[in-house]
């Protein structure tokens, strides 16, 4: 069987090691430059591959195809081989055909890392043998080849289930759905949405799918459409006679006879979508006979994800807010929802579609200055210029940390919480969250 791997970053070299181990005749194609650490490996197990090109004649000789999740669909070569009957596939879907494991899947416009993490955290703590991965840490595909964990944990973006056929998770959780990578869906909101359901359309009646009750996207898509899976919400807003929801400033419980109360107060990650990112975790890890006192000091003692509204430094009296994973308009804001005191926003990057007017409300309460970190920021000028009374351009994250120091007063916050891609400037959310951090520290 050959199989070729279109892409060799994370994904593109677990599921090379996988398929070389499995007995396929693989091949990676790269149209950028590979990285050395993942040539190093591909030198290592003798997989042959290609960078700066792809070979359409052979890969269009192909019996599957691993497409790399950033790689969209509508890519001539893509479609092509659609045209041609061979499979193109996800990373996920690969792994799955050889993992053994319970799988839990996580999916959400927002709250998906950190909730994959907490999952991860509990289990660990329960003495359980788990694995995290799929779009956090080490590839799904290279720990089945490599590791024998009973749980997988695994985050799972609309792009990774977007090449799913057959792939289904035991527990399924939707944190939420709020328009993103629209540019992906033709700007079309309900292609996104499907996309995201993907994670139960494999499911039985044996299986779960934990979801936010208080969403009216996820609320309204299974209204009209028919979910095998065990159907367990979480709310924050009602009481609900099965699921999780806040009681008396408690976090309830009810599944058969499970009952689990914790107070909110203890919750390590504060906020309001942190707290459904623990309710979402504590039906998981119920669901897997986890013990309530694991389940509440897991709960007491997570450390959140990095970039996630990370704090800095405090100079000065003003407290410097790392939140570059807030890649969307609703990860925003919750960032701005939790803010107690006067805030500079950094704001900007590559627009994916954006509509900034939800944030509107917050802005006028909360924003004192704004100061626009992206090549282009004439939507966030245009949509603010009339409610915030500052509002700088800079390019660059040492220039946006600088100006922003200027601005600040003692009791304020300086919030990075960019709302867009990062393409335009740095590799990735998380470079520009070091390099925001690193800014910090020079001040």
């Amino acid at each position: 069987m050959k199989l070729v791997i279109l892409g060799a970053g994370e994904s593109g070299i677990g599921t090379a090691i996988l398929g070389k181990q499995k007995g396929y005749d693989v091949f990676v194609s790269d149209k950028g430059a590979i990285a050395n650490k993942y040539k190093e490996v591909l030198l290592n197990n003798s997989i042959e591959f290609e960078e700066g090109q792809h070979s359409e004649e052979r890969i269009l000789n192909a019996d599957v195809v691993m497409k790399s999740p950033g790689i969209p669909d509508k890519v001539p070569l893509v479609k092509q081989l659609k045209e041609k009957g061979i499979p193109v596939i996800s990373e996920i879907e690969f792994a799955s055909k050889f993992s053994k494991s319970i799988i839990v899947g996580i999916t959400g416009s927002n709250g998906k890392t950190t909730t994959t993490m907490l999952v991860n955290h509990i289990l660990k703590k329960a003495g359980l043998n788990v694995g995290m991965g799929g779009n956090i840490g080490k590839s799904f595909a290279q720990q089945v080849a490599e590791d024998n964990f009973d749980i997988q944990v695994l985050e799972l973006s609309s792009f990774q289930l977007d090449g799913i056929i057959d792939f289904v998770p035991h527990i399924a959780i939707i944190t939420n759905i709020t328009p993103d990578h629209l540019d992906r869906y033709e700007y079309e909101f309900e292609n996104y949405i499907n996309s995201k359901f993907r994670i139960t359309e494999n499911q039985t009646e044996d299986d779960f799918l934990i979801y936010d009750a208080d969403d009216e996207v996820i609320t309204n898509w299974l209204q009209k459409n028919k979910v095998r899976a065990t159907l367990l919400p979480f709310s924050l807003e009602k009481e609900l006679e099965q699921g999780v929801f806040i009681k008396n400033n408690n976090i309830q419980l009810k599944y058969k006879t499970e009952e689990i109360i914790m107070k909110t107060k203890t919750l390590a990650i504060k906020g309001k979508h942190n707290t459904k990112n623990a309710m979402a975790a504590t039906m998981a890890a119920a669901l897997l006979k986890v013990r309530k006192d694991t389940i509440r000091e897991s709960l007491e003692d997570f450390e959140g994800a990095a970039h996630r509204l990370e704090h800095v430094l405090k100079i000065n009296g003003v407290e410097y807010i790392n939140d570059s994973k807030a890649t969307n308009v609703n990860a925003t804001y919750y960032a701005l929802d939790s803010m107690q005191t006067p805030t500079v926003w950094i704001v900007g990057g590559v627009d994916k579609g954006n509509d900034y007017l939800d944030l509107m409300p917050l802005v006028r309460e909360k924003v004192k200055a704004i100061v626009c970190l992206g090549l282009d920021n004439q939507k966030i000028v245009q949509t603010f210029y009339d409610v915030v009374d500052l509002i700088v351009e800079t390019a660059g994250a040492e220039e946006a940390v600088k100006v922003a120091y200027k601005i600040a007063e003692k009791g304020d916050t300086v919030l990075l919480s960019p709302a867009c891609a990062s393409f335009d400037l740095f590799d990735n959310y998380e470079d520009r969250g070091d390099k925001f951090k690193q800014a910090v520290r020079e001040l």
